[in-house]
């Protein structure tokens, strides 16, 4: 089991997550995510940094691999574009990254005025992008003219040896079977075996599987309950409003909702170290080879003392 580090990229500057990716590799964490946002989930997080710029500097302060957990290639940015900038990453970081996709939420991809498709469109739209994204990867000049995107007389000059892994992330059964179809790998946040079951019969066979899950690092459960409440509320709640609601605001109203007891649920808050290894442990019964994870709020550094002096070492 590989454990990394999340960069939430809706919570922190950019010299923020260049500190933290010091930091985990010092700690020991063997990866890292990073979120792909336009706008925080609510204001409270307060941030959301370009992340090829950040993905860019990551190359020059650590060694760690690195997959965007996720990126979206379909609607607010060209695949054409996303190849270009994927490929320049996996040469800055010498083939140590994975470009992680998915159908992306209103929330980021609605701002150039363009309709916000249903699931299955949106479906179509991520296996024609990832074609695309292939196709540029070979080196050669490129004319595409699909159901949703043209390409013409394009070329990605700047290329890794190798082109990058295209991890897809994947909830409903549609989802999932694109991802075991089209993908290098899997990518979920939820510890459920029958959704890791699903991806390797649907043909995802031996093909990595990550996942990740959020932490409140504090010298209590309540006060980590209170961080995780404070910045994250959103992630309580059920169904698809992550992937419809268009802006921080209208997530605040819906947050209105969620009741701290439900973030205590999905969060791991305090600083219990056997705690973590439990929800390490429900990934890992669950057929994840690879779990990351996030701390939420200022107390990270707290988290990677934890995990160097208890969590790590035990799980090895």
């Amino acid at each position: 089991m590989k454990i990394g580090y999340f960069l939430s990229s809706e919570e922190f500057t950019p010299a923020e997550l260049l500190a933290q990716a010091r930091g985990a590799e010092r700690a020991g964490f063997a990866a890292l995510w990073i979120s792909d946002h336009y706008h925080p989930w609510l204001d409270a997080q307060g941030q959301s940094p370009f992340v090829w710029s950040t993905i860019g500097a990551l190359s020059q302060v650590c060694r760690l691999p690195v997959t965007t957990a996720v990126t979206c290639p379909t609607t607010r940015i060209h695949p054409a574009v996303i190849a270009q900038a994927a490929a320049t990453s996996a040469v800055l970081h010498e083939g140590r990254f994975v470009l992680g996709v998915g159908t992306g939420e209103a929330l980021n991809e609605h701002i150039l005025g363009a309709a916000w498709p249903q699931t299955g469109v949106r479906l179509e739209m991520l296996a024609e992008a990832v074609e695309v994204l292939r196709e540029l990867w070979r080196g050669k000049f490129v004319n595409h003219h699909g159901k949703h995107y043209t390409v013409e007389h394009a070329r990605v000059y700047t290329l890794p040896d190798t082109p990058p892994p295209v991890y897809v992330s994947g909830f409903g059964p549609k989802s999932i079977e694109l991802a075991a179809r089209i993908g290098d790998g899997y990518i979920s946040t939820v510890p459920d075996a029958d959704m890791v079951r699903r991806f390797r019969d649907a043909g995802g066979g031996d093909k990595p599987c990550q996942a990740g899950f959020k932490a409140a690092y504090a010298d209590s459960e309540d006060e980590g309950v209170r961080i995780a409440y404070q910045k994250w509320p959103n992630d309580a709640l059920p169904g698809e409003l992550s992937q419809v609601l268009p802006s921080p605001r209208h997530f605040e109203q819906a947050t209105q909702l969620v009741r701290p007891e439900m973030v205590r649920e999905s969060f791991v808050c305090g600083n219990d170290a056997d705690a973590h290894l439990e929800m390490i442990d429900r990934y890992a019964k669950a057929g994840f080879d690879e779990v990351y994870v996030a701390n939420t709020g200022p107390n990270w550094q707290g988290l990677f003392d934890l995990y160097q002096r208890e969590v790590l070492p035990r799980l090895r």
